[in-house]
């Protein structure tokens, strides 16, 4: 026998997302029950898992109050003055090595000119 079910299935399932007030309508439920097998019938009509009542018990536990409310995703961006910061001393560096290098080529260009007999003018590093 075969069964046939007109629900569609999604190309790609999607995460839920539960409100605070519906987490904690949910709670309320399931801490009001008294009868067995009543959390269980709980969580099938709602179609969620032991775990997330679990989850949801600890975070009320511990006082968090924005538990609840939390969003899943990317962190917050960086301080804009830290990355400005960090953007000069990269650019601090390149511009020290390229000093580093030009003082290099002049002292080389200074001892060729010596060897070759010909005097270099005195060039003040301030300048550069």
């Amino acid at each position: 026998m075969l069964f046939r079910s007109d629900a569609e299935v999604p190309a790609k399932a999607k995460r839920r997302r539960f409100t605070a007030e519906y987490k904690i309508r949910i709670l309320a439920e399931a801490d009001a029950t008294t009868e067995p097998g009543a959390i269980g019938a709980l969580l099938r009509r709602e179609g969620l898992y032991s775990s997330h009542l679990t989850t949801w018990r600890h975070e009320r536990a511990a006082g968090i109050d924005l538990a609840f409310a939390k969003r899943r995703g990317p962190k917050a961006r960086r301080n804009a003055e830290a990355e400005e910061i960090a953007k000069l001393r990269r650019q601090n560096e390149r511009l020290t090595e390229e000093l580093r290098k030009a003082h290099l080529i002049i002292d080389v260009q200074k001892k060729v000119a010596a060897l070759l007999g010909r005097t270099m003018p005195e060039i003040d590093p301030e300048t550069l």
